[in-house]
């Protein structure tokens, strides 16, 4: 098959999106598919090359940053994604949390008759409320507008799907996240890091993302003054600043990747996730692929993937004090730990990004068999 795959961030984006769009694009190319990817551009330094990586071609698009977020890039309107689609002859296009780059995509996969797969991914509704305190309707339409036109629209998780039907979206399929149990595993808990981490033998809680007001991180303010506790915060973004004063006894990396963040994440006791607006959370199964038990919402995506007093404990989102007493307790029983972490991978070693990808291909061959089908009539 030939894919265009219109995602509204790509590596060297360091978010959910992006790693998704890799992901898919790196699955495609090893099963013998043909990818291109249209993303936004992003700044460069002097002969930097950021797709110098990339399994397939990427076309960028001019693109500007988000105001008050300049991590954030939203592409520009442009011809080149119509171009991009006619000229890879593509027989699929598949939309990345389709927003504004996805939107055009959508509406150049309509004029040229194609069929188009949505990937819902983003909660915009939700960052509409947290950013300006309203706005949730009109986001919802948006993504309605979009969504509806697909042949096909991937929910990550099964509230996701269930807010995407309530919200009038049809054609509606559940397609999870992949981990890979490769990269994040527990033999690469590492004692030296932890010793500098924690100096004082403290136990590791751990919290990996993006630094900004949907993630709620202040809300392991409470859990930082906890004795014998030593937060550590992965990851970037406006937040920062305000974060590390509100909680002084923190440890903040700013942006890790790679092997190094898989052995950060195989060195905590327990990882904590805070937000309440995940569609799936990555960051999850990877704590959970590291061997580390989780604190996360019982909201959105980690009602899929945390089993509540099995790989670790669902808490009332937004509730600080419900988080550090879950911390504690578990901070109070190593082998309660070592069970929750044991459990966890356990679980999500079948969730291979192979997998996962296979099943979208499978739902690429659905798409297309139907639209030959109606065709046919």
């Amino acid at each position: 098959m030939r894919v265009v795959i219109v995602t509204e961030s790509f590596p060297p984006d360091v978010n959910g999106v992006a790693h998704c769009a890799l992901q898919t694009a790196r699955h495609l190319v090893d099963r013998g598919h043909s990818p291109v990817v249209v993303a936004p551009a992003v700044p460069t330094a002097a002969g930097d090359e950021p797709d110098d990586r990339a399994p397939c071609p990427v076309v960028r698009i001019p693109s500007l940053p988000l105001p008050g977020y300049p991590q954030v890039r939203v592409a520009l309107p442009s011809r080149r994604v119509t171009t991009a689609i006619t000229e890879h002859r593509a027989d699929l296009v598949h939309l990345a949390s389709p927003f504004v780059l996805g939107a055009r995509g959508m509406a150049a996969a309509s004029r040229l008759g194609l069929p188009a797969v949505a990937v819902y991914q983003t909660d915009l509704a939700g960052y509409a409320r947290t950013y300006m305190g309203a706005g949730e309707a009109a986001a919802w339409r948006r993504i309605r507008s979009v969504h509806s036109a697909a042949d096909l629209t991937l929910a990550p998780s099964g509230a996701a799907r269930s807010d995407l039907q309530e919200h009038g979206i049809p054609r509606v399929e559940l397609w999870p996240r992949g981990v890979d149990t490769v990269r994040f595993r527990p033999e690469l808990r590492n004692e030296a890091l932890r010793r500098e981490l924690a100096p004082n033998g403290e136990l590791i809680v751990g919290y990996v993302g993006r630094l900004a007001p949907e993630k709620q991180v202040e809300l392991l303010a409470g859990t930082s003054t906890l004795p014998g506790v030593r937060v550590v915060v992965v990851g970037d973004g406006p937040s920062r600043a305000g974060l590390e004063q509100a909680m002084p006894g923190a440890v903040f990396l700013g942006r890790r990747t790679g092997d190094e963040l898989a052995r950060i994440f195989a060195s905590l006791d327990v990882f904590a996730h805070t937000g309440p607006f995940e569609t799936f959370c990555q960051t999850v199964q990877e704590a959970m692929a590291s061997g580390v038990p989780v604190v996360a919402p019982a909201v959105g995506g980690p009602l899929d993937l945390v089993a509540h007093g099995r790989t670790g404990f669902l808490v009332p989102p937004c509730d600080a004090a419900a988080v550090r007493d879950a911390v504690w307790s578990l901070a109070a029983d190593p082998r309660l730990r070592a069970a929750y972490g044991a459990a966890g991978r356990a679980t999500v070693e079948g969730r291979t990004w192979a997998a996962v990808g296979d099943r979208l291909i499978g739902y690429y061959t659905d798409v297309l068999a139907g639209r030959r089908t109606a065709v046919a009539a």
